[in-house]
């Protein structure tokens, strides 16, 4: 009775086996969960600093409420009543949704475009668009505003999704294009002996392939949009404004409320935890497209 020969591994292999014995060890693990510690002690501190009473907060430390425990849902109250809060959460959902979907949706074509359809200038057309990612936004905020303004369309919406979506499309082109060059072309070129143009391979073979790079994209671009304030001091006026605007001036004058921010600060990460922890399974597999060939 024979016995198959076990195979001795390549260099690369070996390498593998070498990283992730040395990731799996109790060291390792160690190391892991004093970060994930060190990360969450300034989150735990502001979300128990949100529930104090405003004279714990201005006497003592937020660690002192293991010593002397005292809570209120005062902080909270006052916030959602300060500098109209509730509408401005309502505006950062009519900031963020469009200005998740309009860049997904051209990113999309253009990735399309990018990866399966040969024209000329392709390649230099592509390493310009990945280049534009490195224009610092504050570059363009003065120009894009003057343009606005020539428009007419200064401090509506309009200006704050248009926005979003030029500074955005460059990595959203960049992340769909990678992931769609993943995707073995013999799948592609099937569709096409069976007679489907364009449309039909992108809607009906890539789009049910392209749902973690979706996803990805999107949770990157919803929390970026949903905690900017630049783009939103520049350009949306009073009545748009979004909450991260509103959070900015909730201190009052001269910082005498500064107690609020902390209850101010997580009523506006509560969306963005809801989202990211949901989707959250999408996010690296979205991110990893394209960085290893298998």
């Amino acid at each position: 009775m024979s016995h198959d020969t076990p195979r001795k591994l390549t260099r690369k292999e070996q390498r593998d086996v070498d990283s992730k014995t040395r990731l799996a060890s109790p060291a390792a693990s160690l190391i892991a969960v004093l970060i994930a510690i060190f990360w969450t002690v300034p989150t735990a501190g502001l979300l128990i600093t949100s529930f104090r009473p405003q004279a714990d907060i201005r006497r003592s430390g937020w660690w002192t409420v293991f010593v002397d425990p005292a809570f209120t849902l005062d902080n909270y109250g006052e916030a959602l009543q300060a500098n109209n809060m509730l509408n401005s959460f309502v505006n950062s959902f009519i900031i963020t949704i469009p200005a998740v979907i309009i860049p997904i949706i051209l990113a999309l074509l253009a990735a399309y475009a990018f990866a399966w359809i040969d024209f000329k200038g392709r390649s230099i057309l592509f390493a310009a668009v990945f280049a534009l990612q490195v224009i610092p936004i504050q570059v363009t905020l003065i120009p894009l505003l003057t343009q606005y303004v020539q428009w007419g369309l200064a401090g509506t919406y309009w200006t704050v999704w248009l926005s979003h979506t030029i500074f955005g499309l460059p990595l959203a082109i960049f992340l769909m294009h990678n992931f769609m060059k993943e995707i073995p072309a013999s799948l592609i070129e099937a569709a096409r002996v069976d007679g489907a143009g364009h449309v039909r391979v992108f809607f009906q073979v890539l789009m049910p392939l392209l749902v973690p790079a979706i996803a990805s994209f999107g949770i990157f671009q919803f929390l970026w949009v949903w905690n900017d304030l630049l783009v939103s001091l520049t350009f949306a006026s009073t009545e748009y404004s979004p909450m991260t605007k509103v959070i900015a001036g909730l201190s009052g004058s001269f910082g005498s409320k500064w107690y609020l921010l902390s209850a101010g600060a997580f009523i506006s990460m509560l969306v963005p935890m809801i989202v990211f922890l949901s989707l959250q399974r999408y996010f690296v597999r979205g991110l990893l497209a394209g960085g290893v060939k298998g």
